[in-house]
């Protein structure tokens, strides 16, 4: 019988792990059981330590509803939705529009709206237009793109995190014209605290972070023969030094004009961000680095 020593019991378990019958599987399981153990080696993990690692673990699972999705909060705030992002990105045969996180507060099927329409209800704060226009890379418009639009409100909170029974508002679908182009009305995003009051929020006040994230509007664009694009735009203010996600960019940053004289809506103070898509490669894949929450409760409760 082998005697396991500090040495060899990574070679043990891989030998294990080899008779997986899924190569990709197999290759990820090794590199994971690789760097687990070399992560406890260098740190000289205790059985105290690893225990509280997986009461955190536990409790984040604990937090997970139809409504939030602790675990993608979790990606989230340790940076790996946004390293997973930009691998994925890497695959792209064409440079497209910057991409940025899908966040744990997406949902899908929200209500299809015409362009020009209003995507929020029950908010009186000042409205703006948002528009511009989807093209390739070569500029060509592409009619009929589908785009979800979602986005917190003038206070800095989601509907889902406001309204039970799965109402939805703050956001909408909308199909791009003949021309490529996109409007609508909506209002200013706020700035925000991401949800602090289960086990993520206690790991960001141990690690002293601020845990806020900078004003922004989320986007996910499809069209047949594309990539889908997830991107968000950034309006100027706190937290894009500091974003607790790591989903700012400087080319995502807008700001809100005043008086534009090309917007499709006149007299309102409008954002114009136009998008450009890549062409569907063999590594395309999905680029979702997140999910609707209750379509994950749904997978998992089977």
């Amino acid at each position: 019988m082998k005697e396991q020593t500090i040495d060899n019991i990574t070679e043990s378990v891989l030998e294990q792990n080899a008779t997986c019958a899924d190569p990709r599987f197999q290759e990820i399981m090794e590199a994971l059981i690789r760097h687990m153990h070399d992560f406890a080696r260098e740190v000289h993990l205790t059985p105290g330590e690893w225990i509280q690692g997986i009461e955190f673990l536990t409790k984040v699972g604990h937090t997970c509803t139809g409504d939030r999705q602790e675990f993608i909060l979790l990606s989230d705030t340790l940076g790996v939705s946004t390293l997973i992002n930009l691998l994925h990105d890497a695959t792209r045969t064409e440079e497209a529009t910057h991409t940025s996180n899908l966040g744990p507060f997406f949902r899908e099927n929200a209500p299809p709206k015409a362009l020009g329409d209003k995507i929020v209800e029950g908010d009186d704060s000042r409205e703006i237009c948002l528009y511009g226009r989807v093209t390739d890379v070569t500029g060509k418009p592409i009619a009929n793109a589908k785009m979800d639009i979602w986005q917190a409100c003038s206070r800095g909170t989601y509907d889902m995190q406001e309204i039970s029974g799965g109402h939805m508002d703050y956001r909408a679908q909308f199909r791009t014209d003949e021309n490529g182009n996109y409007w609508l009305r909506t209002v200013e995003p706020l700035g925000y605290y991401i949800p602090l009051d289960g086990p993520v929020g206690d790991m960001i006040r141990a690690q002293r972070r601020e845990g806020a994230r900078p004003a922004h509007i989320h986007y996910l664009v499809s069209a047949d023969g594309y990539r889908e694009l997830i991107t968000a735009i950034y309006l100027p203010g706190q937290y894009l030094e500091s974003d607790t996600v790591f989903g700012a960019a400087g080319d995502l940053v807008v700001t809100v004009n005043e008086n534009d004289p090309e917007s499709p809506i006149k007299g309102l103070p409008s954002i114009r961000f136009d998008l450009t898509l890549a062409r569907e490669g063999t590594k395309s894949g999905t680029g979702r680095m997140g999910a609707d929450p209750s379509m994950i409760a749904e997978k998992v409760a089977g």
